[in-house]
C-alpha cells in the first residue's frame, strides 16, 4: 500500500507498536525490526500500544497477526473506514455485522489474504506445464485475479445487500453448486 502512495501512521508487532502522523516508510521499519527485533524504539516514532493502534483513526486498518482481534468489546472504537484482513479470522462474527451496520467496509480474510494461495495455485500451474514465469508476470497475473475477485464478491455483496464476507461465501457456494450441476458429484 505505502508503493501505491498510501500513508503508513502505525505498525506494531508482539512488543507493541509505534506511530508516527507524517508517515513511516516500512522498508525502514523492518530493517529496523531485523535489527533491534522489534518495531518499538525506531527513531521518531511515538510507542503505542496494540490496542490503541487498533483504535486509530485511519482510513484502512489492516490486522494482520491474530484472529479475533476486532471483537464486540472493540468495535465501537474502530475508527477505520475499512479494515483488510490481512490475518485469518481477525474479525469476530458479531463485530463483523455491527461495522458493517455502521458502513465499514470490511475486506475478508478469505478475499483479502488469499495472495498467497493464488501464487501457489501458479506455481502448480506452472509445474505442470514446464513453463515458468517471472517474477513481474506473477505479480501481474495475480493482481488482475485479485482485482477480479475484489469486483466480483463486492458486486455480489452489493446485490445481495449484505457485507464483503456474506458476498463472498454466496460467490463460492455458487460456484461449487455450478461445477456441481455441469460435472456431477463424481467428475
Amino acid at each position: 500500500m505505502h508503493e501505491d502512495g498510501a500513508r503508513v501512521l502505525a505498525v506494531s508487532d508482539s512488543k507493541g507498536g509505534i506511530y508516527n502522523g507524517a508517515g513511516l516508510d516500512p522498508v525502514a521499519v523492518m530493517k529496523y525490526k531485523d535489527e533491534t527485533g522489534t518495531v518499538v524504539g525506531f527513531p521518531g516514532c511515538d510507542f503505542i500500544s496494540n490496542k490503541d493502534l487498533l483504535e486509530l483513526k485511519c482510513d484502512v486498518l489492516v490486522p494482520a497477526a491474530l484472529e479475533n482481534t476486532i471483537t464486540m468489546d472493540n468495535v465501537d472504537r474502530i475508527k477505520a473506514k475499512i479494515v483488510a484482513e490481512a490475518a485469518n479470522g481477525p474479525t469476530t462474527p458479531g463485530a463483523d455485522k455491527e461495522m458493517f451496520a455502521r458502513g465499514v467496509l470490511v475486506i475478508p480474510d478469505i478475499l483479502c489474504n488469499a495472495g498467497g494461495v493464488t501464487v501457489s495455485y501458479f506455481e502448480w500451474v506452472q509445474d505442470l506445464y514446464g513453463f515458468f514465469w517471472t517474477e513481474i508476470e506473477v505479480n501481474k497475473y495475480l493482481e488482475r485475479t485479485m482485482n477480479s475477485a475484489f469486483k466480483e464478491v463486492y458486486g455480489t455483496a452489493e446485490s445481495y445487500r449484505t457485507d464483503m464476507r456474506t458476498g463472498a461465501y454466496i460467490l463460492a457456494v455458487s460456484r461449487v453448486a455450478e461445477a456441481t450441476r455441469v460435472r456431477g458429484i463424481f467428475p
